[in-house]
């Protein structure tokens, strides 16, 4: 469990700490009732170390969940060319945390009011509120986006335009159930499929040509 990670959920635990307190002169039940919820949102921000593939060509996952959609898409925000999305789904229990497909440094960084549709559907992607990034290094510059879904409702982004982080890096995380996408070079080599569980951070889901 990270500190950096836990703090996003401070004002959570506050308010169910509190009236879990408040439950006791209720009812037991009420009181274990809010017990399962403070357990769960400590399981929630859980925040694994991840040792990503040492190959410097191998693309990871941004995000924990499963991968619901492969696609060639017009990336019309950052690079304004053809390229290909995979967008990975995260349920309530996945690991929220996001982190850098490739080492580099980020060259973009913009958030988007909008809407919080079911994020497994392929227009939330363009309705939903959300938070584009790019990293960008000598071989590649990727896009990644967070994305809310019916369930999420706020995106943190712990690093700046500018900063330099390695493959695997933490930089932001979204709350309770999303969408992360990786917008990926038409030649890259893909090495996941529709359906697949991946782990952020560490399941290689493209090799750079």
């Amino acid at each position: 469990m990270r500190l950096q990670t836990l703090y996003e959920a401070r004002w959570i635990l506050v308010v169910l700490i509190l009236l879990g307190t408040l439950s006791l002169l209720i009812s037991s039940w009420l009181t274990l009732f809010f017990l399962v919820l403070i357990l769960y949102v400590f399981v929630f921000f859980r925040d694994p170390e991840r040792a990503p593939p040492a190959d410097p060509d191998v693309i990871v996952a941004a995000a924990d969940g499963v991968v619901v959609e492969i696609a060639e898409r017009e990336e019309s925000e950052v690079l304004r060319e053809r390229m290909r999305r995979v967008a990975i789904f995260l349920s309530v229990f996945d690991v929220h945390t996001n982190r850098a497909p490739i080492d580099g440094r980020i060259i973009y960084r913009r958030h988007h009011e909008g809407l919080c549709l079911d994020a497994r559907k392929p227009e939330c992607s363009e309705k939903n509120e959300a938070m584009t990034w790019a990293f960008e290094n000598p071989r590649a510059t990727l896009i990644v986006r967070q994305i809310t879904g019916a369930i999420a409702r706020r995106i943190v982004g712990w690093s700046q335009v500018g900063d330099r982080v390695r493959k695997g890096e933490r930089f932001g995380m979204i709350r309770f159930g999303s969408r992360t996408e990786v917008y990926l070079p038409l030649g890259a080599t893909l090495l996941v499929k529709v359906g697949e569980r991946v782990a952020g951070g560490s399941s290689p889901i493209a090799r750079l040509s």
